[in-house]
This record gives structure tokens, sequence and C-alpha cells, in this order.
């Protein structure tokens, strides 16, 4: 069986979306006839549309056939996404059902039926759908690569060969609630900073293209050469009541050559190389990176994901292409017998305490549960840094912000002041 995506009219004519299990699409539309209702759009959920040779039924109605041959001549467009907070909870969720030693498909349906994002009913219902064909629950998630990623895949398919699955399900729960709490902080903590950037911005253009303009009409009879500061905000104010528009949009297009040359790999590299060099900024991202590093280490390793697979999935989390090079290449140490600790220590990202931690880790033979504590220790240094950055950053905005409405108003004020030196 496998899970198809609904929409249909009921018996008094609402659209109705949802969905079903069925063998076939023209299976699920019957049963969507025996409902009483009228069957508009049934859609396989699957990452991949499976290509089987049928017969077509000389009885089967047009719209079955056209919708099988639009199955067999393109690919699903139905891949749905989560997001990291929902996947969290359906982790959650499956570790609980998991432990109470509930069916697997079972624990599978009791997600579904407790969710009510439309979306995730169709993720979830599709690999119930699959691991009641005889599936693992890994296989299953690996169709839909944008849910599940490759480390979330990798863990669950260790906790399946190894047996214990509930104790990685609930390991993988803490991951991915840890990870939606620094995706959270980092998005609280940059609110502020966005919102007071956007209203300065605003109150200039406002003032320049609205106020000044009223304003500067008083000095159009003065027969005297305005201050310098004054006629450059003239200037200013005509340029944008001329041109604001044009401006606007040359930004637009700027801003999407200027991302459209960063998806390049080799000007993608070169930045993200330059930002590792920008004070704060760097240590951001190298503290952000170590962290996701060591949690994700951490996780794999206490699933039973072997030394050298667990590097190369932790390498592929890291946003940072540097260091996402770096431990590729501490990889290829340890694969030559080096230890993780050394291996890290020669790529030059990694502070003093999580190398002194994983070491110990190493020596005592508790590497997982050192790098669960240098994910941690790490993770403080972020709180704590993002807390240093927004105690710079929002004084900076703010003298800006003022700075700015300060020179326009001395250019609106100073020929006032000259005319007023005149008259005396």
């Amino acid at each position: 069986m496998a899970a198809y995506h609904y929409v249909a009219l009921d018996s008094s004519g609402r659209q109705k979306k949802g969905v079903d299990e069925g063998d076939t699409a023209r299976h699920v539309r019957q049963q969507l006839r025996d409902r009483g209702w009228t069957p508009l759009e049934v859609h396989e959920v699957l990452g991949k549309v499976r290509r089987t040779k049928t017969s077509v039924d000389s009885t089967q109605p047009a719209a079955d056939k056209s919708e099988k041959k639009q199955q067999a001549q393109s690919k699903n467009l139905f891949n749905p996404t989560i997001s990291i907070k929902e996947l969290a909870l359906i982790t959650r969720q499956l570790a609980t059902l998991t432990r109470a030693a509930l069916p697997l498909d079972e624990s599978l349906a009791t997600v579904v039926s407790q969710s009510g994002k439309d979306r995730v009913k169709k993720v979830m219902t599709s690999v119930r759908a699959q691991v009641v064909e005889g599936q693992s629950l890994a296989q299953a998630m690996s169709n839909f690569p944008k849910v599940f990623k490759q480390d979330y895949v990798a863990t669950v398919r260790a906790g399946e060969q190894s047996g214990d699955l509930a104790g990685v399900l609930d390991r993988l729960a803490d991951y991915t609630e840890n990870g939606q709490k620094i995706r959270q902080t980092v998005s609280n903590a940059m609110l502020y900073p966005i919102i007071l950037t956007v209203v300065a911005v605003m109150v200039v253009v406002g003032m320049l293209t609205y106020v000044v303009p009223q304003v500067i009409e008083v000095f159009a009879g003065i027969d005297q050469e305005l201050p310098l500061l004054t006629r450059v905000l003239i200037s200013a104010s005509d340029f944008l009541q001329v041109y604001g528009f044009v401006l606007l949009i040359v930004l637009v297009l700027l801003g999407a050559l200027v991302r459209w040359i960063l998806n390049k790999p080799g000007p993608k590299q070169r930045w993200h190389t330059l930002m590792l060099k920008i004070p704060l900024v760097g240590q951001w991202l190298k503290i952000s990176n170590c962290a996701v590093f060591c949690r994700t280490q951490a996780t794999l390793l206490a699933s039973g994901v072997p030394m050298l697979d667990a590097m190369r999935i932790s390498s592929e989390v890291l946003s940072n292409i540097p260091m996402r090079a770096s431990i590729e290449e501490a990889s290829g140490r340890i694969r030559e017998g080096a230890s993780l600790s050394y291996a890290l220590t020669k790529t030059d990202y990694f502070p003093p305490m999580t190398l002194h931690l994983i070491a110990s880790g190493e020596a005592s033979g508790a590497l997982g549960d050192m790098l669960f504590k240098a994910a941690e220790n790490q993770e403080r240094d972020l709180e704590s840094w993002i807390s240093t950055f927004l105690a710079i950053l929002e004084p900076v905005l703010i003298l800006l912000m003022g700075g700015l409405v300060m020179m326009i108003v001395l250019a609106i004020m100073m020929p006032i002041f000259e005319l007023n030196q005149m008259v005396s």
C-alpha cells in the first residue's frame, strides 16, 4: 500500500483535503466514492514515483486513465517539508510510543492521528505505508530527504541495526529539540536588530521623501548659497523622489545577482573563508558549527554509527565550507590511525576546552559523554556570544539612526541660523 493525498468534494459540496492509504490511486478514488465524496485530485505522496506495468481496465473512468498516464510520464510533484519544530515533536512521539513497546506501524499510525498538520500527515502516512510493505523505518524516511536529513536517517538505521530503536529515538529527539532551541534563540536574538534597522531606514527615507521637500521650499526665495550639508540633503531628496523606485529595483536585482554568484562553489567558498576572518561574525560561525558538530557526532556515536561514517555525516551538517573541509581532512587522519582529538587539533577551528574534553573522553572510554558535554559548553558560549553581540549591536544601531536624523535636522536648521544672523 502507498499513501495518497486527495482533494474531494463531500456530499454538501465542501472541499476536503487529506491523506489516505491504498494500493493504487484508483483504489483511493473508490474509497472516497464509498464515503459519498467526489474525488477531484489524487496524488501519491512519495519522493520517487514507482513505475509499474498495469493493464488498464476498459471500464476504468477516463480521469483514472489520465492520472495513470500522468504518473507514468512525470515525477511526483508532492514532496512535503515540515519544520524543525514539527520534526522534533514527531521524533519525541515516536520515541515515547516505541519505548512503550507498541509495534512500529501502530506507533506511526498514532503519530498520524495525533498530528494536526496536513503536511505532517502526508509524510508520516507515506512512511507508515512503506513500513507496512516491509521496508525499514530508515529506508522509508530516506524517501523524504527534505524532511529527514542524512544524519537523522543514519541514526535511525543504527538504532534498528542495534535493536535499541527506542533509546536511539530518545537521543534523536533530544538532538532535534536542541537544534530547534538553538535556531529559536538565534532568531529571537536577531529580531530586535532587524526591526530597528528596518524602522531606521523607513524613517530616513520618509523624511527625505516627504518631510524635507516641504521644508526646503522655505529656502527657495533666499538669494544666498545654502550650506554644503543642506545642498547634499536636497540632492539626496531630489534623487529619491525621481529615482527611488528605480533604486529599489536595482538593489533587489543586485541582491539576487550576489546570491546567484555566492551559490557557485568557488565564490561561496571564498565568501565563507572571508566570513571566518571577520571579528565577531567569524567567532559566531566557529562556535555554532563546533556545537553542531559535537552534538551530531555524539548522537551518532551513541547510536552505534561507526566513527568514520559519523565524521562524514557530521561534516555534511556544518554550514561553513572551510570548516566542513577541515572535518573531512580530520577523517583522513583518523583513517590513518590518529585520535579524534589530535585530528581536530590540526583544523585550528576547535577551542582548547572542546579538544581537552574530547581527549579526556578518548582516554576514559566515554567519548560520547564528553562530546555531549563539549556540545553543551559550546552552546553556552554561543548564548554568551549572542548576548555580547547584541550588547554591542543595539547601541551602534541607535547611534547610527540618531546620527542620520541629527544630520537631517542640522541640514534644515543651518540655513535658518544663517538667515537669523543676516537679519540681526
